[in-house]
């Protein structure tokens, strides 16, 4: 079939968007690396109301058929926080983003990101950023590193032929994300030992789990650090309140007290480490439904965890603090303390950090300094439309 044969279609009924999210489940079905996610999650990921992100952006999904059978998926969307910023960080005025991509040949994601491109230009931009899908903060890039072992939690993954598709429709790479994967049941080296004992004597310096007595201050706390601390970073767009109250309720059936720690100094916090347990471990067999008895399974280990793999999605500093000896040391210093309540309670083999920007030295410095190795890299891509 020629791209003559394909029709892009605007997904605007509840059965469009079912074949939207199936799409992905029916593509991917032969790779042993794609971990299914839970479809409710996808459906509350794609529906206003449930997802603060189209309080503030405008999103449009399309269908590709070929003789009335769905060959393919994307998603094309504008973040008017995304355009309040600089464009020096990435994205600013004019930018918008397709993403969510799926397609069974070349000529259908050809069809589709013209498609998006399209809609981008008819609403104004001139630029485009992807893939994202939706938001900076959901599943930024396209794996182009990495694709011979499985996701961790809150991490994509796609087919390896994705990346020549977009690269010879002229995108080039904006930014690299790498994620580092370490082994931690041995400890870091003894350097980064005396580091952590030098804090320890610090009597300024306290570093706390976090309380889930008082989980949506501790929520608060670490998100308005987090809003500090990446402020700067490339590709960033704040957080709105709604959306902090979001990810605190999304993320608090998989959050130990043992495993998100808070640092403080002279009483203020002024760091955070957040970590969580690969939940993609116990979602994969599950093949993305709760049903018959799935749900009884992941009860069961959401009060009873165990993860081999521990997953670090965020960390972060005051802006103030940022390039200081200070800030390293408290990156450390959590870091070990996770490190030990991981292994110990949650037997717990391997870790993986990131993402991290390509040209972040502080987070890459971290990252070589305990020993970890870049496991895989997902790629921005951008071009002029």
């Amino acid at each position: 079939m020629g791209t003559a044969d394909i029709v892009i279609e605007p997904v605007t009924t509840k059965a469009q968007t079912k074949q939207f999210v199936e799409c992905a489940y029916r593509i991917n079905a032969d790779d042993p690396h794609w971990v299914p996610p839970l479809k409710s999650e996808v459906y509350a990921l794609l529906t206003p109301g449930k997802n603060p992100f189209f309080e503030h952006a405008r999103v449009q999904l399309y269908l590709a058929r070929q003789d009335g059978r769905v060959t393919g998926r994307i998603s094309a969307h504008i973040d008017e926080l995304a355009l309040a910023q600089p464009a020096e960080q990435g994205m600013g005025p004019g930018t918008g983003n397709w993403g969510m991509l799926e397609a069974e040949s070349e000529a259908v994601a050809v069809a589709l990101i013209r498609q998006a491109e399209s809609w981008l230009k008819e609403q104004g931009m001139h630029r485009v950023l992807a893939p994202l899908s939706l938001s900076v903060w959901d599943e930024p890039g396209l794996l182009t590193m990495g694709h011979d072992h499985p996701p961790t939690v809150m991490m994509g993954h796609n087919k390896p032929d994705y990346q020549d598709w977009i690269e010879a429709m002229s995108y080039s790479p904006a930014k690299l994300l790498h994620t580092y994967a370490l082994e931690v049941k041995d400890g870091f080296p003894r350097l980064i030992e005396r580091i952590i004992a030098s804090g320890e004597r610090n009597d300024k310096l306290v570093i706390r789990p976090v309380d889930k007595k008082h989980f949506d201050r501790d929520a608060a706390i670490i998100m308005g650090l987090l809003n500090d601390a990446w402020s700067a970073n490339w590709g960033f767009v704040p957080l709105t309140d709604t959306e902090i109250a979001h990810v605190g309720k999304k993320l608090k059936a998989i959050v130990y007290e043992d495993l998100i720690m808070i640092a403080e100094l002279e009483g203020e916090p002024v760091a955070f480490m957040m970590t969580l347990p690969d939940l993609n471990e116990k979602l994969k067999p599950m093949k993305g439904s709760l049903l018959p008895f799935n749900w009884i399974k992941l009860l069961w280990w959401l009060k009873f965890p165990t993860a081999k793999t521990m997953r670090v999605p965020l960390m972060g500093v005051k802006r103030e603090l940022q390039n200081s000896r200070l800030a390293s040391q408290l990156a450390f210093m959590m870091i070990e303390y996770i490190r030990r309540k991981a292994v110990a309670n949650f037997g717990t083999e391997q870790a993986e950090i990131g993402w991290i920007l390509e040209d972040n030295q502080g987070m890459v410095a971290i990252a070589d300094a305990i020993k970890s190795e870049i496991n895989r890299t997902y790629t921005l891509y951008e071009k002029n439309i």
